[in-house]
């Protein structure tokens, strides 16, 4: 574990919308009962689709797409081309983590990283998939990305007065990833070991609070 834990990268996409609306996949709410909670956003608001990965040292980041949607395609060319030439300048055994999100299922992509990293990536997987582990779906309190990343940067881009165009909205994103500092991201991983033995404790079961 101790090798794992110090040379995992994770990664995800996050939608940035001109009028400040949050992924919704970010808003997960647990309770016994039905709470009819409810998100206000602006329809049709501009958006723009943003990748980052991130270790215990650095953020990699941010990749703009510039689909509407990303696809299997996309993610495959993001992967080729930008990201991984990155990772492995920096190191030649990290570990590999994705969410199960449709694009990262594509069997182009997984065969990407069958062939690039097997045994060295995490996330869905089919039977002939060589990844270590399967990533648990619907776990942002275990993904670095979702419990720091994408709220730390929103937080730092939506301040008024909000961007009035993309290429503002751009710019922002790229300070805000900027500031994240080593110091940061120390901490945050301090963070990651603690919801980790968290999860041991409660036998890999639901926790109500992190």
């Amino acid at each position: 574990m101790s090798h794992l834990f110090h040379a995992l990268f994770f990664s995800d996409e996050a939608t940035f919308h001109l009028s400040g609306k949050v992924n919704r996949h970010n808003v997960r709410i647990w309770a016994l009962e039905q709470p009819h909670a409810t998100v206000e956003h602006q329809r049709d608001s501009p958006k723009i689709n943003v990748f980052c990965a991130i270790s215990r040292k650095k953020v990699y980041g941010p990749f703009f797409f510039e689909e509407n949607t990303v696809t299997g395609n996309t993610c495959l060319n993001m992967l080729q081309t930008w990201l991984f030439p990155q990772l492995q300048a920096d190191s030649d055994d990290f570990v590999f983590q994705q969410d199960g999100a449709p694009p990262h299922w594509k069997l182009e992509v997984r065969r990407y990283l069958n062939g690039e990293l097997p045994q060295r990536w995490i996330g869905r997987k089919g039977n002939d998939d060589l990844a270590i582990h399967p990533w648990p779906p619907r776990s942002p309190d275990l993904t670095v990305c979702d419990f720091f990343l994408w709220g730390y940067i929103k937080d730092n881009v939506y301040v008024p007065p909000l961007p009035t165009n993309l290429e503002e909205l751009k710019i922002r994103i790229k300070d805000a990833v900027n500031a994240v500092t080593p110091d940061l991201i120390s901490n945050v991983w301090v963070e990651f070991d603690y919801r980790i033995d968290v999860c041991r404790a409660a036998g890999g079961g639901h926790i109500e609070h992190l």
